[in-house]
Parts: C-alpha cells; sequence; structure tokens
C-alpha cells in the first residue's frame, strides 16, 4: 500500500470537509479518548447510581423532568465522584430552563473527568451549545475544539460551522450558485 503525499491529503481534506477552509486541519478523532476516563468503580453505590441515571435519562426522554432531576440527585448523592451523573443532570436542569444549575454541573463533570474521557467530551459538547446559544462563540468554539479532539463528531462539524472563513466561504458560494441559478453570471 502506497503513502499518501501531502498533496493528495489535502486533496482529500477538502473533498471531506468543504466546509473549512483549504489547508486548515480540524482536531482529528482520537479513538483513546472516547474511552470512559472515569476509575472503574464498580461498588454498591456506583452501580445504583448508574441505575439511577438509566431511570433519570427515560424520565427525561418522557419530558418528566422532575422525575429526571431527582433520579439525577439520587445518583449524585450516591456517586459524588462520577462525572456522568453531573452531565445528565445538567441536561435535565437545561431542559427545564436552568441554565446556570446545567453549567455549574457541566463545569463540575469537567473537573471531576479531569477534561479526559467520553464524560468530559460530552460536558464539553454540552456546555459548548449553551455557550452558543448565549452568543458566546469564542467560548462555544473553544468547548467544541476540546470535545472534538475527544473524539466527538458533532464538535467537529460545529468547529468546521463557526469557522469565519468558511461561513464567508458559504455565503459567496451561495451568492454565486443563485445566480447561476438565475442566468446572471459574468463572463
Amino acid at each position: 500500500m502506497s503513502r499518501q503525499s501531502a498533496h493528495d491529503a489535502a486533496v482529500l481534506d477538502v473533498i471531506f470537509n468543504p466546509l473549512l477552509p483549504a489547508g486548515q486541519e480540524i482536531p482529528k478523532e482520537r479513538p483513546e479518548d472516547t474511552v470512559e476516563a472515569e476509575f472503574q468503580d464498580n461498588s454498591d453505590e456506583a452501580n445504583r447510581a448508574k441505575e439511577l441515571e438509566l431511570e433519570g435519562v427515560k424520565s427525561a426522554e418522557a419530558n418528566d423532568f422532575d422525575a429526571a432531576l431527582n433520579y439525577f440527585n439520587q445518583a449524585v448523592s450516591l456517586a459524588p465522584n462520577r462525572a456522568s451523573c453531573y452531565n445528565n443532570r445538567a441536561q435535565a436542569l437545561r431542559l427545564r430552563g436552568d441554565v446556570d444549575g446545567a453549567l455549574e454541573d457541566l463545569n463540575k463533570a469537567i473537573e471531576l473527568s479531569q477534561g479526559t474521557g467520553k464524560a468530559a467530551c460530552q460536558a464539553y459538547t454540552q456546555r459548548g451549545l449553551i455557550y452558543r446559544l448565549e452568543k458566546k462563540d469564542d467560548e462555544a468554539l473553544a468547548d467544541f475544539k476540546r470535545a472534538a479532539n475527544l473524539g466527538s463528531p458533532f464538535a467537529r462539524t460545529q468547529v468546521i460551522q463557526m469557522n469565519p472563513y468558511a461561513a464567508m466561504c458559504n455565503q459567496m458560494l451561495t451568492e454565486v450558485m443563485g445566480r447561476l441559478r438565475e442566468g446572471k453570471c459574468q463572463e
């Protein structure tokens, strides 16, 4: 099998990442970072916390956010060092409109996970989304880059979409395509 030249790699990057300006790299997926970084706690408390989290997720999916928060609060009480408990509770808090509470839990999840693993990836992604909704684009982009480096495909697309050059190129391309369709091209 032959090695890919730098030119070949650049061509493939343009094909697979058309929204990204040529020559700019996006964070690569690192599968080793998607493994749960939390210590493998198989204690009765940790196992019960996992069960409570599953019940909380089911309640949230059924739009019963009060029940979901109850389950997540119990999980946090049982396993206060388990980052995913905070991640899940943050999602329920956000869905209930408690953005400040959600951010507090996401910060705690990032702290507990030490910024690595699946829990950190999810927390950075969630926090990036909140920042994006609050028009804090610099903070959002930083979190999406962190999540992308931890393996989040969604965060990778956000990094690309938030690139100002990509946005400008997309706008220009849309205008050119519109003119082509209308037959208003200049020669």
